[in-house]
């Protein structure tokens, strides 16, 4: 047998390890939940960049800034070898202490992955379950709710159109593992581009001084439960009423990224068929059916490298769909959000 460890069997070495490694290539980061949370590949305070720590997804991570992503071997690439990933690989086997004929480390390595992709598949179907029932135990209704006066405080009242988006609702109290307490929540249900529910993204709320509700003072006030690259966050259908699948080719697809930025276009523009994304990367991923040929993304006025690489990453992706796309930008502040309020 001519063993020899590859570029995969040393990443699931690796991800057995992530706790250590993280820490490690990213020192500034902080732990949160089965996460590693830092603000880039520099390995600086933030939570742009997110590394699973344990369990199927070990080693997994994203830069949600950036759009990059991969295994625990893209990561020591990222951070250490510019992503020259025959160096990293080196790096790699160093650290771990194996060599390319180490046969034990060679089974080992393929145990790990093939548990992982079992575990894998079984989490995808898991989450999606988590993510819809909770969903579906909140209150459909957000009126005279927290979630309403939040979105009233921040300039968007929903009240001046014909109803709020079905895709809003509202949880009395939801658990955050960072404070060890609960607090109201808006959440809202990320669908494919079927219609299936596969993500609930979540939005902590609390109350400021003066009794006005707003975003929780966290570290991490949002998360998103499920796997929801490629989804999109339906808040308006536009004039036409129809369905996603269903969409007017003639009519422009509006793409933003944060709920709120997009809201305050809705209630601008009703008639405007509008999408949240969640994530600036998935922006460029998000599902389109083949029929829409053009998209408006409304970008932010954010001049940060990684903010303008996400945004061409996003127009290069649609265009290449063969769309005309456009961008649009707030006249003021940072986002659309910044005009009404």
């Amino acid at each position: 047998m001519n063993a020899r460890l590859g570029a995969g069997e040393v990443s699931a070495l690796l991800s057995q390890r992530m706790d250590v490694l993280a820490r490690e290539l990213l020192p500034g980061g902080r732990k949160n939940g089965p996460e590693w949370m830092c603000g880039s590949v520099a390995g600086e305070k933030g939570r742009s960049l997110a590394v699973h720590l344990s369990g199927s997804k070990a080693g997994v991570w994203a830069d949600f800034s950036t759009g990059e992503s991969g295994d625990a071997l893209d990561l020591v690439a990222a951070c250490l070898t510019a992503g020259d990933t025959k160096e990293a690989l080196k790096w790699a086997k160093n650290w771990l202490g194996v060599g390319n004929g180490d046969e034990v480390a060679i089974r080992r390595a393929h145990l790990v992955k093939e548990k992982a992709v079992r575990d894998d598949k079984q989490d995808e179907i898991d989450g999606r379950k988590r993510a819809l029932a909770m969903w579906l135990g909140a209150e459909p209704s957000i009126g005279n709710t927290p979630v309403e006066f939040y979105l009233k405080h921040r300039g968007i009242n929903l009240r001046a159109l014909e109803r709020a988006p079905r895709c809003l609702r509202f949880a009395p109290g939801h658990y955050c593992n960072e404070t060890g307490r609960r607090y109201p929540a808006m959440l809202t249900a990320i669908s494919d581009l079927g219609g299936t529910h596969i993500a609930t993204h979540q939005t902590w709320l609390d109350q400021d001084a003066d009794g006005n509700w707003i975003k929780a003072r966290l570290d991490c006030p949002k998360k998103i439960r499920g796997r929801f690259v490629g989804g999109a966050i339906r808040l308006r259908k536009g004039e036409d009423g129809k369905s996603l699948k269903d969409a007017d080719p003639e009519k422009p697809v509006l793409i933003g990224e944060g709920i709120e930025t997009c809201l305050s276009v809705a209630v601008a523009c009703p008639e405007m068929r509008i999408l949240a994304a969640a994530s600036l990367s998935n922006m460029a991923s998000i599902a389109l059916p083949p029929q829409v040929k053009r998209v408006t993304l409304l970008a932010d006025n954010d001049e940060k490298p990684e903010a303008r690489r996400g945004l061409e990453r996003a127009i290069d992706a649609h265009l290449a769909a063969g769309r005309e796309v456009r961008i649009a930008r707030s006249p003021r502040g940072k986002d659309f959000n910044d005009v009404l309020k």
